[in-house]
């Protein structure tokens, strides 16, 4: 009697652990699908800017920050009416060779004789944060921008919605730059950026977590 009471036990905690099993196992499938849903909306509406330095001198630093801010001062003027990361994206594929123009003439009028290279490309990016918003690393379309070796410190930012001239450490993002945000991300999404709530941030916790995973499998 004892034995089979040994056995009848030994099924049933199988059949518990089976069920543990499966039950984790759709907690994570679930919220790996959570995570890629949401980035990849996320992601589909954010147009981003990446300019890589020659060199990490302090001259060439300079210059990066010089023709960051000549493209960035021609794509929001040229594009301020945009409402859509596509209309941005749009424009940048339509003037790319312009883009390039004016890149190349700051870096002479600075004095240096080093080519420029503009591609737009599908880039990975870190987490980070606007002030009270802020963005899940993942891939996302960006104006990748070389200059000369393009060996040293990077710079990127998110062109649309326009948030390239806002001082990351004063802590405020323009209204008018959530409004757009905003209009182009579900509601959940956009509270996942947005929203400091202790329940957002363990969700944005999370995606940070589940991307990670992601990336190195």
């Amino acid at each position: 009697m004892k034995f089979i009471t040994k056995i009848i036990q030994s099924i049933a905690l199988k059949r518990f652990l089976l069920l543990f099993f499966l039950l984790v196992l759709f907690i994570v499938m679930s919220a790996f699908s959570y995570v890629n849903a949401i980035t990849s909306d996320i992601a589909n509406n954010l147009f981003r800017l990446h300019v890589i330095a020659n060199s990490d001198s302090t001259e060439d630093q300079n210059l990066k920050f010089i023709v960051r801010d000549a493209i960035i001062q021609y794509i929001n003027k040229e594009s301020q009416d945009a409402e859509s990361k596509e209309e941005v994206l749009l424009f940048a594929q339509n003037n790319i060779e312009q883009i390039k123009n004016i890149a190349q003439d700051y870096v002479y009028a600075n004095g240096y004789t080093y080519n420029v290279n503009v591609e737009i490309d599908n880039l990975k990016f870190p987490t980070k944060y606007y002030g009270d918003i802020r963005f899940p690393s993942g891939y996302y379309d960006a104006l990748k921008v070389k200059i000369g070796e393009a060996e040293g410190e990077n710079w990127w930012c998110v062109m649309f919605p326009p948030l390239c001239f806002i001082d990351v450490s004063s802590g405020v993002v323009p209204d008018s730059s959530k409004e757009v945000l905003k209009d182009n991300l579900l509601d959940e999404e956009y509270k996942l950026l947005s929203d400091n709530s202790l329940d957002m941030q363990i969700k944005f916790k999370v995606v940070e977590v589940f991307q990670s995973i992601s990336s190195r499998i």
